[in-house]
């Protein structure tokens, strides 16, 4: 698939070798402060008295809100260009950060997730096609990569501010501000990649805008897509809490580690296997999220800490290699108008899957705890996994047989 024709720089901005790296640090930045907030749970929930039920509920408000601004505004940066809607997200994430810093209720906390997770989708869309309009290869291999860096460096960098820092549910968010700030600043420069195009507002409506020639291949990965993505939403919604259940111990920085070593050993999954076969990635993916997460929830079985770590450092290798793989099924099935519909459909599909089996695994736990829950939900990604790399590897055999 060709890339957009070149337009041209408008004088003092950036180069699109730089804008590569602005809008991969933008995108990172977005998703550090989506997982920032995850260590904190444990601090709103002593402070305010809430469930388990109601933690999952204020995490995937995010992961929805994200949802619907995928739905809503896709396709926005086709008409409008991709630089105005990522300078509007960030400020949105602005006004996120301050109510974060403020937050003193529940009501506080969700008024906050929902509009990080408005801010989020909008700016996911638009980086992530602004991205392969800049270079197809190095933009998708940093559409993969940066969100799980992201994730880790949020999650590990709030739960160390938690056990050392004061104040950390205002420090945390004192230094995004600061860092929103000054992208806000810089992404004033990138260049644009799009000509502005009539059919804005119309863009607007609500819709699912995968390209025809990309629909069979989203279908086919979507079995392996739904168990790393469910994975994702049950460690950075309840992963603190499962880890001070599994190790018994309560400093903050195990479960900043958790989620770390889910999303980091990812990004370094999805960094080495670049230049692999999609086809070799999934099966790897499914295989690794196979075994790892069986070892780690023998680890939440027995108590132990290094299978728990274990197991989630191969379950992440998993992650990385399925969505490696998934990314790259699908990047070249869409033209260069088609790729902000194709990343918003499928974000949606993803976060769909990011956030409803967590909302339903914080609602059992009460009724049977949360060691039953993890291994229950274990278990049923375990098989998910499974099933979906057999599928995978079937169709490869067939495609094979037919050809010869």
């Amino acid at each position: 698939m060709s890339q957009l024709p070149p337009i041209p720089r408008a004088p003092g901005r950036l180069s699109h070798a730089w804008a590569l790296w602005l809008k991969g640090s933008i995108l990172l930045a977005f998703l550090a402060a989506s997982s920032a907030p995850s260590p904190l749970y444990a601090i709103y929930r002593e402070a305010w008295g809430f469930s388990a039920f109601t933690l999952t509920v204020v995490f995937s408000s995010y992961a929805l809100a994200m949802l619907a601004a995928l739905l809503v505004f896709g396709a926005l940066s086709n008409h409008r260009g991709r630089r105005e809607v990522v300078l509007a997200s960030i400020a949105l994430e602005l006004v996120a950060v301050l109510l974060f810093w403020s937050a003193d209720s529940v009501a506080w906390l969700l008024a906050a997730r929902v509009l990080q997770g408005v801010a989020t989708g909008m700016a996911t869309s638009a980086l992530g096609a602004g991205l392969l309009d800049l270079h197809r290869e190095r933009g998708a291999l940093v559409n993969a990569v940066a969100p799980m860096v992201g994730l880790g460096v949020g999650a590990l960098g709030t739960s160390a501010l938690v056990q050392f820092a004061p104040a950390p549910t205002q420090l945390v968010f004192d230094l995004l501000l600061i860092v929103f700030g000054v992208l806000a600043v810089a992404a004033f420069y990138l260049p644009e990649t799009v000509e502005r195009r009539a059919g804005a507002w119309r863009s607007l409506r609500p819709s699912f805008t995968i390209p025809a020639r990309a629909r069979t291949t989203m279908w086919q990965i979507l079995p392996i897509n739904t168990a790393q993505w469910a994975l994702g939403g049950f460690y950075l919604s309840l992963g603190p809490t499962l880890a001070r259940v599994a190790t018994g111990s309560s400093v903050p920085l195990i479960g900043g580690a958790l989620i770390a070593a889910l999303v980091l050993s990812s990004a370094l999954t999805i960094a080495l296997m670049r230049q692999s076969a999609p086809r070799s990635a999934l099966l790897t993916g499914a295989a690794g999220l196979v075994v790892g997460v069986s070892l780690a929830m023998a680890g939440v079985q027995l108590h132990s800490t290094a299978p728990l770590f274990v197991g989630t450092v191969i379950a992440g290798l998993g992650f990385g290699a399925a969505f490696s793989g998934s990314i790259r099924s699908l990047v070249p099935l869409a033209a260069p108008l088609e790729r902000a519909g194709l990343m918003s459909g499928f974000f949606v599909l993803s976060y769909l899957a990011f956030s409803l089996p967590a909302i339903a695994a914080g609602l059992l736990v009460g009724q049977f705890g949360l060691q039953s829950i993890a291994l229950g939900y274990g278990f049923a990604l375990v098989l998910m996994a499974g099933a979906a790399g057999l599928a995978i590897w079937l169709r490869g055999s067939a495609a094979v047989a037919a050809a010869t």
